[in-house]
Order: structure tokens, then C-alpha cells, then sequence
């Protein structure tokens, strides 16, 4: 996947949960016949939240 071709669609701060890669993995998995992309990652200014984002993985048409 080309780096140029991701683009964030939305990112949003929760507390922190250690089950939320489970949802995850759920929503890559059911939803990546639609170029979309979900992640979750620590927040590094606060450990107690976390940060979801969602992804673009289709691009821009060119």
C-alpha cells in the first residue's frame, strides 16, 4: 500500500481499554472491502487514553 494513497478520515481520544483492539480487528476485517482502515495506538502526552483513527485506503482518483 502506497503511503500517498491513506488519507485520515477521523481520529478521536478514548479511555484507555485494554479490549479495544479486539473492536479493531473486527472492523479491518469486515470492512476492508471498502478501503477502510482502523487503528489504535497509546496517546503518548497521556497513557490512560488512547487514540482511534479511521483511514481512507483508496486514494484520490487520479
Amino acid at each position: 500500500m502506497d503511503k500517498d494513497q491513506v488519507q485520515l478520515l477521523s481520529s478521536v481520544k478514548l479511555d484507555k481499554c485494554k479490549d479495544a483492539y479486539k473492536l479493531v480487528d473486527s472492523l479491518n476485517r469486515t470492512l476492508k472491502d471498502r478501503d477502510l482502515m482502523f487503528g489504535i495506538a497509546l496517546d503518548e502526552a497521556d497513557k490512560d487514553k488512547m487514540v482511534f483513527t479511521i483511514y481512507d485506503t483508496k486514494g484520490k482518483a487520479e
